[in-house]
């Protein structure tokens, strides 16, 4: 999966980095190679807390109905 990133220099130094797709996924560096792996890291975390929310809504919806059971199966 691509995402574009902007990259901004900042007049104190350094970069900062952020994803339009990705609302508040931003980081910084002090060099471009940095603050692209800094990035990097920050989109895997956004996209790995919206798997998370989106398992507790399902989870949430599901026990909202009558005659359902739960169980837990390891892969």
């Amino acid at each position: 999966m691509k995402f574009r990133v902007i990259i901004e220099p900042q007049p104190e130094g350094g970069y900062v980095a952020y994803v339009p797709a990705l609302p508040g996924c931003v980081s910084q560096g002090e060099t471009k190679e940095e603050v692209l792996r800094n990035i990097k890291e920050a989109i895997e975390l956004y996209l790995e807390v919206v798997e998370e929310q989106k398992l507790k809504d399902t989870m949430r919806e599901i026990k909202r109905r009558d005659n359902v059971q739960i169980a837990e199966v390891s892969v």
